[in-house]
C-alpha cells in the first residue's frame, strides 16, 4: 500500500451523465457518486483525468454554445491503514482483578487476563455497566461459587467469574450471543458448566451469585425468576440500569438487602443479597 493516494472530486453543473460516462471510460478504479458529485480515488496521480474533465467541459461549451461549468478538486491524501487505525482505537483496560484486552494487545502478567475482541455481541469491558459488573465480580465472587450470567452477551462476566474459579452457567435469549460466548470461554482457557438459549427460568438450579447485566425494564420483568435461582443469602448483581430507573428496579427487590451501589456516569449497578430480609 502506497503512503499516499489521490482524490479527484468532479462537480458538473449540468450534463452529469456525460461527465460520469467519461469518468468511467477513463479510469479502472471504482467511482463513487454522491449527490451529483463524482469522486475518483487512485494511488496514481489523477492530474491527467482532471485535465480531461476540464477539456471536456470546454468542448461541451463550444458544442452547445453555452457555458458548461464543471468544478474539479484534486487532493493528495495520506493512505491510512484503516484496520490498524481501528485496532489502535480499541484499548486494553484494567477493571478490578481483570485485564481485558483484544487479541492484538499483549496480556498483563499481574492481572487475570480476559481476551475479548469487539463484536456484535455486547460486552468488551469498556461500557460502564460491564466495568462495574467486573468490579462487583472481583469483590463478591469466591472460589467454588456457583454463578449464572443471565443475558451473557460476549460471555465476559461469566469468563471473569470462571477466572476466579467459580462454576459458571450462562444463558442468553440470542443464540448467536451464546455461541460467541462459548467460543470466548474456550479462547480464554476456561469453561462454562452449562449454557443455553433462553433465560434463567429454564434452569432448576440455584446459585451463589446471579449476574444480570441487561436493561432496567427486563430486570423488572424477570425479577421473580432472578430471585428464584438465587440461593438463600446469595448475591444478585443487577446492571444495565440508567440512574433514572434505579428506584423502579429497587422497588422489585424490596425483599433483598441492598449492600452496594456503583454508579458511573448515568449507569448504575446494584448488588443485593437475597433472603436477608
Amino acid at each position: 500500500m502506497n503512503k499516499f493516494y489521490y482524490e479527484l472530486i468532479i462537480q458538473p453543473e449540468s450534463y452529469y451523465e456525460l461527465f460520469l460516462d467519461l469518468a468511467v471510460s477513463l479510469v479502472d478504479e471504482a467511482i463513487e457518486e454522491l449527490d451529483g458529485t463524482i469522486i475518483i480515488r487512485s494511488e496514481d496521480d489523477l492530474v491527467d483525468i482532471e485535465a480531461g474533465m476540464i477539456a471536456f467541459a470546454n468542448e461541451l461549451t463550444r458544442a452547445f454554445n453555452s457555458e458548461i461549468s464543471c468544478k474539479t478538486t484534486l487532493e493528495k491524501k495520506e493512505n491510512i491503514d484503516w484496520i490498524k487505525a481501528y485496532q489502535d482505537s480499541v484499548k486494553a483496560i484494567e477493571v478490578g482483578d481483570f485485564y481485558i484486552h483484544p487479541s492484538w494487545a499483549e496480556p498483563n502478567d499481574t492481572k487475570k487476563n480476559i481476551l475479548i475482541d469487539p463484536a456484535l455481541t455486547f460486552g468488551s469491558g469498556h461500557h460502564e455497566t460491564t466495568s462495574t459488573c467486573l468490579e462487583s465480580i472481583s469483590k463478591y465472587v469466591q472460589k467454588g461459587d456457583s454463578v449464572i450470567d443471565v443475558g451473557c452477551g460476549s460471555g465476559i462476566l461469566g469468563i471473569a467469574s470462571a477466572k476466579l474459579e467459580a462454576v459458571v452457567d450462562i444463558c442468553d435469549t440470542d443464540i448467536i450471543a451464546v455461541e460467541d460466548a462459548v467460543k470466548n470461554f474456550e479462547v480464554n482457557g476456561v469453561s462454562c458448566d452449562n449454557f443455553w438459549e433462553g433465560s434463567c427460568k429454564d434452569t432448576i438450579k440455584t446459585y451463589d451469585v446471579v449476574i444480570a447485566n441487561i436493561v432496567a425494564d427486563v430486570l423488572i420483568m424477570i425479577n421473580k425468576d432472578l430471585k428464584k435461582v438465587t440461593k438463600n443469602n446469595g448475591i444478585i448483581i443487577l446492571s444495565g440500569i440508567m440512574d433514572k430507573y434505579k428506584d423502579k428496579v429497587l422497588n422489585k427487590f424490596q425483599d433483598c438487602e441492598l449492600i452496594e451501589e456503583i454508579q458511573k456516569n448515568e449507569w448504575v449497578t446494584l448488588i443485593v443479597k437475597y433472603g436477608s430480609k
